[in-house]
């Protein structure tokens, strides 16, 4: 399965979500904010980077940017809850996969990264 990197600020929905992608199969890292996530990117061999886009310290647009120009391979799946930050992402569409809205159901986030995984 996948490696993937769940980039989000909000404790419990970071842990949800790791948790029900584990459930799958997959091996997930956390962290908490877009500069810790771009230091635990720097480790290597993520296959997909989850970030919320409204974070501290460093957004996940930014995040988004720096992991897509050091790791053109790797997929990349954003999340939101603010439909002006969704139009914010319009210029990484050609580097991102999608745009998740929350708040998401354990199913929505579950199929939203196998799609991202398989595109």
């Amino acid at each position: 399965m996948a490696k993937i990197l769940i980039t989000e600020d909000e404790d419990s929905l970071r842990r949800f979500v790791a948790r029900a992608l584990r459930m799958d199969g997959h091996e997930t890292e956390e962290a908490a904010d877009g500069a810790e996530g771009l230091e635990k990117l720097q480790a290597g061999g993520f296959d997909l980077l989850l970030s919320d886009i409204r974070m501290p310290v460093m957004d996940g647009i930014e995040l988004a940017h720096q992991a897509s120009s050091h790791w053109p391979d790797m997929k990349i799946l954003l999340m939101t809850g603010y439909a002006e930050q969704r139009e914010r992402a319009d210029d990484l569409m050609t580097k991102i996969v999608d745009v998740v809205s929350k708040p998401f159901a354990l199913p929505d986030i579950r199929k939203a990264v196998a799609l991202a995984l398989a595109a």
